[in-house]
């Protein structure tokens, strides 16, 4: 499937940073080139808004990650990760990335989802619905939903080329 990018298009970009890291590191013991990963999702057109949905650890250790994220333009929006009895851990942010997406859809041409999980489906589907927008998302195909991939207007498949869009 492939869409037509016009520069003049003012583009949203929300970037589920837990999906995207986990799949990096199972397919491929590496991590996601972020910077390359965004010049992909503007693709020559106007950015309006990228952001990064990022989960902050006890230890603290990933502050360099969000520093690199923040140098390359990507603004970050920070959660504790989640302890809880018994030690299961969770850090999620679907809901504040659903609700960041619709809200300043009305103000963006095309949204891009940099995820794989398909819990953001339904997000796809109400985006182009109810506000219009391209949608398109940005995913390791191997590890991605396969309802996303077919509700999306466009799917970038970041296996297609590992050496641009990975650090070893």
């Amino acid at each position: 499937m492939t869409i037509i990018k016009q520069k003049e298009q003012r583009v949203g970009i929300y970037i589920d940073a837990q999906n995207m890291y986990h799949s990096a590191k199972n397919l491929y013991q590496a991590k996601v080139n972020f910077k390359e990963v965004l010049k992909e999702a503007v693709a020559g057109r106007k950015l309006i808004r990228a952001v990064a949905y990022v989960i902050k650890t006890e230890t603290g250790e990933e502050r360099a990650f969000f520093d690199a994220l923040t140098r390359i333009g990507i603004e970050i929006k920070v959660k504790d990760l989640q302890i809880f009895p018994g030690g299961m851990k969770k850090g999620d942010w679907d809901v504040g990335m659903a609700v960041d997406a619709i809200e300043q859809s009305e103000k963006l041409d095309a949204v891009v989802l940099i995820t794989g999980d398909g819990d953001f489906a339904p997000l796809a589907e109400y985006l182009k619905v109810k506000s219009g927008c391209q949608v398109e998302v940005i995913a390791f195909a191997k590890s991605a939903s396969s309802r996303l991939k077919e509700v999306a207007d466009d799917f970038i498949d970041l296996c297609q080329n590992p050496k641009r869009f990975l650090i070893k």
